[in-house]
C-alpha cells in the first residue's frame, strides 16, 4: 500500500489491522517455536533411548544425549528471539533470569507450594483410608537445599516456557487459557521419555501426569506474573516441585501402557489438590484480567 493509499483508510482501522498482524505474528511465531522445541527434544531423546545402558560409559553416554533435549525450550526460545529480534531481544529475554526483587513470600511459595500439596494430599489420605501414606525417607530441609541448588538447570526450560512462550500465547487468547494450553504441551512434550525405559516417566499413566503439569502450569503462570514476569522464581518452583514430591510419594503403581489411568491414591489426592489449586489461581486471573493483561508484552516484564 503507498503512502496516498494509506492515508485513505480510516486511522481507527489501521490500527486494527496493526493490532490483527501483531497478533497473526505472535501466534505464528509461537507454533514454530513449539514445533522446533519437539522436534529437537524427541530427536535427541529417541537416539538416547536407542542406546542400551550395557555399562557405565554407554550409561553416560545416554544421559549426555538427554540434555540437549530438555534445554531446547530454553535453546530454541533464544535462536529464534535472536532472529527475530537481534542482542537487543536477547537481552530483554534473558533479563528475566535476573528479575530477583520481589516479596519474600513469593520465595516462600514458589520452595513450598508442592510440599503443601502433598502433606495435604497425605491428610486426605488418612482422612479417607484411616492411614497416613508412606513418606520419603530423605530429611525436608534436604530436599529444599537440593530445590535451591537445582534451580539454575531449569533455565533449560524456563526460558521458554514462561519466559517467551508464554506471553505470547497469553496476549492473544488470555492468561488463565494460556497458562492451561501451555500445561498441556508442556506435558506432551515429555511423550517419549514414558517409552524409554530408566526415564523417570517410565512406567507413569500420562493421562494423570498432564492433568497434574497443567495445574502447575496454572500455578506457575500466576507466580510469573505476580512477580513481574520473574523466570528466576518459576525456575526455583520447577526445581521445589521436582524435588519435594519425595516429601509423600506418590506410590509404585507403574503402567505398562502409559495411556491408562492407573495411579496410587496418594497420586489421585495430589492431582485433584493441584486443580483445587489452579481453579483458584484462574478465577483470580479471570478476575485481574484485564488488569494484568497490559503488562504481558513479549518484551517488557510485567508488574507485580
Amino acid at each position: 500500500m503507498d503512502e496516498r493509499a494509506r492515508a485513505r483508510v480510516p486511522p481507527l482501522y489501521r490500527r486494527c489491522r496493526i493490532i490483527d498482524e501483531m497478533v497473526r505474528e505472535r501466534r505464528e511465531s509461537v507454533a514454530l517455536y513449539f514445533a522446533l522445541v519437539f522436534i529437537a527434544a524427541w530427536a535427541w531423546w529417541l537416539l538416547a533411548g536407542a542406546i542400551t545402558p550395557a555399562d557405565p560409559m554407554s550409561q553416560g553416554a545416554r544421559q549426555l544425549l538427554f540434555l540437549p533435549g530438555t534445554f531446547a525450550p530454553g535453546i530454541v526460545a533464544i535462536i529464534i528471539t535472536a532472529r527475530a529480534r537481534g542482542r537487543a531481544g536477547v537481552g530483554e529475554l534473558l533479563a528475566r533470569l535476573f528479575i530477583w526483587r520481589v516479596d519474600i513470600r513469593f520465595y516462600v511459595f514458589a520452595l513450598a507450594y508442592m510440599a503443601g500439596i502433598k502433606l495435604a494430599a497425605a491428610v486426605a489420605h488418612r482422612a479417607v483410608t484411616g492411614d497416613w501414606p508412606a513418606f520419603g525417607a530423605e530429611p525436608v530441609y534436604f530436599l529444599f537445599i537440593a530445590a535451591v541448588f537445582s534451580a539454575p538447570f531449569q533455565a533449560g526450560e524456563e526460558i521458554g516456557w514462561r519466559g517467551y512462550a508464554l506471553p505470547r500465547l497469553a496476549s492473544s487468547m488470555g492468561l488463565g487459557r494460556a497458562s492451561v494450553l501451555l500445561g498441556l504441551i508442556w506435558a506432551l512434550w515429555h511423550l517419549p521419555l514414558f517409552y524409554i525405559a530408566g526415564t523417570p516417566n517410565a512406567g507413569q499413566s500420562l493421562p494423570l501426569y498432564t492433568l497434574g503439569v497443567t495445574a502447575l502450569s496454572v500455578a506457575m503462570a500466576w507466580l510469573y506474573t505476580r512477580t513481574g514476569g520473574s523466570v528466576l522464581l518459576v525456575m526455583l518452583m520447577h526445581a521445589a516441585v521436582n524435588n519435594t514430591t519425595g516429601i509423600v510419594p506418590s506410590g509404585s503403581v507403574t503402567t505398562a501402557n502409559p495411556w491408562e489411568w492407573a495411579a496410587s491414591l496418594t497420586g489421585w489426592l495430589t492431582t485433584g489438590l493441584l486443580w483445587i489449586g489452579a481453579i483458584y489461581f484462574l478465577v483470580r486471573m479471570s478476575r485481574e484480567g484485564s488488569q494484568r493483561q497490559s503488562g504481558l508484552g513479549t518484551g517488557t516484564a510485567l508488574s507485580a
